[in-house]
């Protein structure tokens, strides 16, 4: 696999290849050179210059960011740039490597194409007489091509179902490379518009198992392939998935939906005992409590990259971060279903299972009062509720959450009762008007409370990393 360090070194050698045979990226490696000599005269003013430029500046900026729970804070570089064709096609890509205080680690590279702001798209066919043929899409299709490695050092693992004790705790340490494509179709006339559209993607992926840390119950030491399918034996998966996304905002933009709905087939070409397909349906709601609308991430954006695609060419550079914004607040209501099948003879792997508790694999937060992954099943029922809201015109904001939930083993377990609970408050600080670090206080289930801080592995915006499961 691809360590970090050899990441770094590609970078630095491609970095100086392009600059020297293309003057648009030199010219921007000189504007950024040219912005970072404020760091060189410390002042407080040139404080917030000097720092937006290392965190957010192109083509090269530091990459900061959070890993799985367990795993720490990583640190690292992040490559960003932008390529504008005549025919207002855009390429965008971004390459980063991080590491992290417990020797995790994550490499990728991803490129996104797409075509702002676009009329619509004509497409004929042979013998075809008509003279102005139907449209075939009114906004461009958004291609992603990405290709990522993690390895986690240290996953806690408790078994399989919603009945779990803490007396079986153990660790695994976990490693995957997701290397694929997808594409989201608007069917309307932007996906910035709340238009439907439909998602596709076909991912390679490649997982791999290993003991956690030293000092910790290791999980192959005491739980074996009968109980926990895939962790002796690991293999390779296909696995396309096809998914329908609905984003209106009703009543004069007082209540934004965001539906989507997903089906994955995972194939296991090696050894079909792995294979399984999974649905997944989620539901959110998210109701603006001023005449400002929440900001969502950028599906036209990499995860380190904070540009405004907008509508027009050349792209707008990442805004400046301001000490003030405007007064804001929202309530959100989350509904999450997620059920997995698998034919005969075949089962799950472990790691490829959804969980709640604390956060999940990916770090989102569900019934956060009790240890990370500490119910980990197939199948999952999850309801969310949360309110945020700005500390005056601060960048930054109170947060208050509950959550119910559970796991279980089997799709008719799904049901509305023996629900886990979890309440949590807190506060976040946003830059862009995105929470960007947030620190959680989960009280409420049966096993004690639980604290949680993070830095968001996306910046400002940017599009959400490959799910890990």
């Amino acid at each position: 696999m691809i360590r970090p360090t050899f990441l770094f070194i590609l970078i630095l050698a491609v970095v100086p290849a392009f600059a020297q045979n293309e003057s648009r990226l030199h010219s921007d490696f000189r504007r950024e050179g040219e912005a970072l000599k404020v760091c060189t005269h410390f002042s407080v003013s040139n404080l917030k210059g000097c720092g937006q430029t290392l965190v957010m500046g192109q083509p090269m900026h530091i990459a900061v960011g959070s890993f799985s729970p367990q795993n720490g804070f990583g640190a690292g570089l992040a490559f960003v740039e932008h390529k504008n064709f005549a025919s207002e096609w855009r390429d965008t890509w971004d390459i980063d490597a991080l590491a992290s205080n417990n020797g995790s680690w994550r490499a990728g590279a991803y490129m996104k194409a797409y075509r702002l702001p676009g009329g619509a798209i004509h497409m004929s066919f042979p013998g075809s007489h008509a003279s102005a043929p139907a449209p075939l899409f009114t906004n461009a299709p958004l291609f992603n091509f990405y290709s990522q490695f993690i390895s986690l050092n240290h996953i806690d693992y408790y078994g399989l179902g919603p009945n779990t004790q803490r007396t079986a705790h153990a660790t695994f340490g976990f490693s995957e490379n997701i290397t694929g494509v997808s594409a989201i179709l608007p069917l309307g006339r932007a996906l910035a518009k709340g238009r439907p559209s439909l998602d596709f993607e076909l991912n390679g992926r490649f997982p791999s198992v290993r003991p956690g840390p030293s000092g910790e119950p290791s999980a192959d030491l005491i739980y074996t392939e009968a109980d926990t399918s895939g962790l002796i034996n690991q293999t390779g998966f296909l696995q396309p998935s096809e998914g329908l996304r609905l984003e209106p905002a009703l009543f004069k933009d007082h209540l934004r939906l965001n539906y989507y709905g997903s089906f994955q087939q995972f194939i296991a070409p090696a050894n079909s005992a792995y294979s399984f397909r999974r649905w997944n349906v989620d539901f959110n709601h998210t109701v603006p409590l001023y005449n400002v609308l929440p900001l969502r991430s950028s599906s036209y954006n990499g995860p380190d990259d904070c540009t405004d695609p907008g509508g027009t060419l050349p792209a707008v550079p990442c805004p400046p971060v301001s000490a003030t914004q405007k007064l804001e607040g929202s309530i959100t209501l989350r509904a999450f279903l997620s059920e997995s099948m698998a034919g005969s003879g075949s089962r799950v792997p472990f790691y490829f299972m959804p969980t709640i508790g604390g956060s999940d694999i990916n770090g989102t937060r569900a019934i956060a009062s009790y240890p990370d992954y500490r119910f980990r099943g197939p199948d999952l029922i999850l309801f969310q509720g949360s309110i945020e809201h700005s500390l005056g015109k601060l960048p930054a904001g109170l947060l208050f959450s509950a959550d119910g939930g559970k796991i279980a083993l089997r799709r008719d377990d799904i049901s509305l009762d023996h629900f886990r609970h979890s309440f949590a408050a807190g506060f976040t600080i946003h830059a862009g008007g995105l929470p960007l670090i947030a620190f959680v206080y989960a009280w409420g289930g049966s096993e004690g409370s639980h604290s949680i801080a993070t830095i968001s592995p996306t910046l400002l915006g940017g599009s959400s990393r490959p799910s890990l499961f």
